[in-house]
């Protein structure tokens, strides 16, 4: 290693530079330096815009972070009440009795048959209208038709055989005259006069057996002719068949009870129901109450029925007891037809214009009850409403615990008339329509972050 002049180091080996060279870069150093402060300032305005932007990021992100915040408070919604509330209004109300029952013919005859055999034609058939008197079927009639046969012939017998008797009576008539008047010549004896006396009387007797004969032979023919003529089914109204269980063939069998062959209507614009009324209810209905009949057939129509009569039979059936309540229900379109399940609503009251309460507010009780706990008991009636609070609603804690009592729910007592399930008439009461009631009550939870797309 060795030392250059003015006591500059260089490596060892390497050769002295001139001094030629020395004085260039002398010369180019002012140049060098001003090219190194030219790249540290453009280093510093590059660090500098660097800076400048992420500056402005981070108050875009701070003024959309407060803009989110004030459109969630925007959309936060308002403070709920714990209780639901529904105002008093003036209503028409009608009370109304629901029940169910099957329609059927105001008039129907079931029209069955007193003789056994066998069904050789049937004339008429389902919807048929039919006259009174019109042949409906007929059972063969042969052996009917003997036994009429054979009643005649016996009869005619029992006859000829009266003629014989009243021929023998005549005899023994003449046979006495002409005894009685040899006896008075005595010429016959006594013996001779009573024989004749008693053949006269066995005539006159086998003269009223025979007569005896004819009558009962005439009622045995009578009999046989009827039989027979049971044979041809006849219909017995003007009407409809609705019915027909009987068949071109079919053996019907009459030992016990007439089978049924035919059912029919007299007229089918007039139906009738036979509703089923619990109990419960039976002492509000009256003959003469009009009501309304709706079928699952036509559910947009009601028809319109009428109260006829309401039978004291009662009907238990697992403990329910019912009356049966009969409506006549017109049927001037024939739409109705025998069988349907009809929904029978028989208006039982009805006022116009009252001023009603929702019924669910009659049902409501609070929580808790406080004081009404210790309240008399209420007169038939009688019922309690509950007014809301005046104030903020409840509110929770970040715990969930209530920060502020709720205030007490301020009660009413009222009297109450008809009701048609929904609304409830009010006949004395402190509040007018328009005064909202308490009708249910809501569970108030802590405060729940609302969704925010799709993310709890």
């Amino acid at each position: 290693m060795s030392t250059g002049s003015a006591g500059e180091w260089r490596p060892a080996g390497s050769a002295e530079p001139s001094r030629a060279g020395t004085s260039k870069e002398i010369a180019n150093a002012p140049e060098r330096l001003a090219a190194v402060e030219a790249l540290e300032r453009e280093l510093d305005a590059r660090r500098r815009g660097r800076y400048w932007r992420l500056g402005l990021g981070l108050a875009a992100l701070v003024a959309a972070a407060l803009a989110f915040g004030a459109w969630r408070d925007r959309q936060q919604p308002a403070p709920v009440s714990p209780f639901i509330t529904q105002r008093i209004e003036q209503r028409d109300i009608q009370e109304s009795i629901e029940s169910s029952g099957k329609l059927r013919p105001l008039n129907e005859v079931k029209v069955g048959t007193q003789v056994s055999g066998r069904v050789v034609d049937v004339h008429v058939d389902f919807n048929d209208v039919v006259k009174k008197g019109q042949l409906l079927a007929e059972i063969d009639p042969r052996l009917f038709g003997a036994q009429v046969s054979q009643a005649q012939g016996q009869l005619a017998s029992a006859r000829a055989q009266l003629e014989r008797s009243k021929a023998s009576q005549k005899s023994a008539l003449v046979q006495l005259e002409r005894t009685r008047q040899l006896k008075a010549e005595s010429i016959a004896s006594q013996a001779e006069l009573d024989q004749a006396e008693s053949a006269l009387d066995v005539a006159n007797a086998e003269v009223t057996a025979a007569s005896a004969q004819i009558t009962r032979l005439g009622a045995e023919l009578d009999s046989a002719s009827t039989t027979l003529g049971y044979t041809k089914i006849y219909s017995p109204i003007d009407g409809t068949i609705i019915d027909r269980q009987v068949d071109p063939g079919q053996t019907v069998a009459a030992s016990f009870a007439a089978p049924l062959l035919f059912v029919i209507a007299r007229d089918l614009s007039e139906m009738q129901v036979l509703a089923d009324i619990d109990e419960a209810d039976v002492g509000k209905i009256k003959e003469g109450m009009t009501a309304k009949i709706r079928v699952d057939a036509f559910p947009d129509q009601a028809f319109a029925g009428t109260v006829t009569q309401i039978r004291y039979n009662p009907t238990e059936v697992q403990g329910v007891v019912t009356y049966a309540a009969v409506l006549d229900v017109k049927n001037d379109q024939l739409a109705l037809r025998p069988g349907m399940t009809a929904v029978v609503s028989i208006i039982a009251q009805s006022v116009q214009g009252v001023t009603a309460v929702p019924s669910a507010a009659l049902r409501f009780k609070p929580k808790e009850l406080g004081e009404l706990a210790r309240a008399p008991a209420l007169e038939p009636g009688q019922r309690r409403l509950f007014l809301a609070p005046p104030g903020p609603p409840r509110t929770t804690d970040a715990s969930g615990a209530e920060a502020a009592a709720a205030p007490p729910l301020e009660s009413k007592l009222v009297r109450i008339g008809i009701s048609d399930g929904a609304w409830t008439e009010l006949r004395e009461s402190p509040l007018a329509a328009g005064a909202e009631v308490v009708t249910g009550e809501r569970a108030v939870d802590g405060d729940k972050r609302r969704k925010f797309l799709g993310i709890f």
